[in-house]
């Protein structure tokens, strides 16, 4: 399974909820859609999942929250968990490649996010250095243009740049 084939390649496969719940309102972040109860049994049931697949919460330190989206106290209850919450460092639009044809204007090609992230690259001061790139390894079947094939290619053009990569930790 493509779980196992990236852990055996050292990649890091860490929590991003179990069902994907929204934390927060788009146009509120500073109040709460859940409770606390319902927080940490969400991440517990992801962690479970993950234990089928020989990840362990204690190799898994690092929690992505669902949409990308958070308050202060998600950070706090994330924290009494154990855990340090991180973010992807936004700019690149590698994140869009969850869109889909139908989305209409907020949906972009692979083709497109590739040519962000490297256009970002050569235009930013800084490069990609320190960068998150978030890649999303479930789309919906409807992006056909999946991304994630194309990380090779990313992953080369980066290192022919001068770029390395280094794990989490």
């Amino acid at each position: 399974a493509l779980i196992q084939e990236l852990k055996a390649a050292g990649h890091y496969l860490g929590a991003h909820s179990d069902q994907h719940l929204l934390y927060a309102p788009w146009d509120n972040r500073d109040s709460l859609l859940i409770s606390k109860e319902q927080f940490i049994e969400d991440l517990r049931a992801n962690y479970r999942e993950m234990a089928r697949f020989g990840i362990q919460k204690q190799d898994a330190p690092f929690f992505l929250p669902p949409y990308e989206w958070y308050n202060a106290t998600i950070s706090q209850w994330t924290k009494e968990l154990g855990l340090q919450l991180i973010n992807f460092s936004p700019g690149t639009r590698s994140n869009a490649d969850y869109t889909t044809p139908d989305m209409g204007g907020r949906y972009r090609s692979s083709e497109e996010i590739m040519d962000s992230i490297l256009n970002y690259e050569q235009e930013s001061p800084s490069g990609l250095n320190g960068f998150f790139l978030l890649l999303h390894i479930g789309t919906h079947p409807d992006r056909t243009d999946k991304f994630y094939h194309r990380l090779g290619e990313l992953i080369g053009v980066l290192r022919e740049r001068g770029y390395g990569f280094e794990l989490m930790k």
